[in-house]
């Protein structure tokens, strides 16, 4: 299906950011360079990610007008194989640093359904970024890695987040001894969701996002923001919200039954 190009001020030359009836779309389109994300790719997809979040919090329990689902997936051969690092001083890495960051939070905290259709090697930041959507499917022949150790950097803003996906025992050579490992063994230490054959990826990632359409579209964003929101609370904290969300939702469904 042909996709409508976003407002032009937050397009960017090596992504593509387009709407798809209710999914966006964001196409890395740098292969040349191994679908690094550079400055302004960084810079389109927050501004796209920004807009839908002001749309989602527009509706306030109506119809949404932003798109429901967030579809990450890339042109050529491989997904992505990390981001450019142009910092040479201190102010301008650490701007580096908490842009990436920014991205992964948008994305993760995003009220649309996240889905990283990962059809080649992924490494560094372009595995970070896969794992922090909500799903992520992954070609069978793909090949991972996070290499960073192997030039003396700590990947830390990869560490933030890992333990809340990954079993430490599993991930932790991953990351300190540096080597290459399969889509397969990203599954089984927690960082993937589905393993698919290359040729039907797309078909798998269709049809996963046919499922989350057909859910109800606010039911589905507050269940997204309670998962987040629990993993960060207290269980006590999270019965008191459950109470609250399941109150809040029977009250509305009853109504909408008359």
């Amino acid at each position: 299906m042909q996709g409508t190009i976003l407002n032009p001020t937050i397009a960017s030359r090596g992504v593509r950011i387009e709407r798809e009836n209710d999914v966006l779309v964001m196409t890395l389109a740098n292969p040349g360079a191994g679908n690094e994300i550079t400055g302004p790719m960084f810079d389109a997809m927050l501004a796209a990610l920004a807009e839908q979040a002001a749309l989602a919090e527009q509706a306030n329990g109506a119809a949404p007008a932003g798109a429901r689902v967030l579809r990450i997936r890339a042109e050529g051969d491989v997904f992505c194989l990390g981001r450019e690092r142009a910092g040479r001083d201190e102010a301008s890495i650490r701007a580096e640093v908490a842009r990436l960051i920014e991205l992964k939070h948008a994305v993760r905290t995003s009220p649309m359904i996240s889905i990283a259709e990962v059809q080649g090697n992924a490494a560094g930041f372009g595995i970070g970024l896969a794992v922090v959507c909500d799903f992520t499917v992954i070609a069978e022949t793909a090949t991972l890695s996070f290499p960073e150790m192997r030039k003396g950097l700590p990947p830390a803003a990869i560490m933030a987040y890992l333990g809340r996906y990954a079993l430490p025992k599993r991930i932790f050579p991953l990351i300190l001894l540096a080597p290459e490992f399969t889509a397969t063994d990203a599954r089984d230490a927690g960082l993937v969701t589905q393993v698919s054959s290359r040729e039907s990826l797309r078909a798998d990632v269709d049809d996963l996002i046919h499922r989350i359409l057909a859910l109800d579209a606010d039911a589905a964003r507050q269940c997204k923001a309670f998962f987040l929101a629990a993993q960060d609370g207290t269980i006590d904290d999270n019965f008191a919200r459950a109470t609250d969300l399941l109150t809040a939702r029977t009250l509305r469904l009853q109504a909408a039954r008359g």
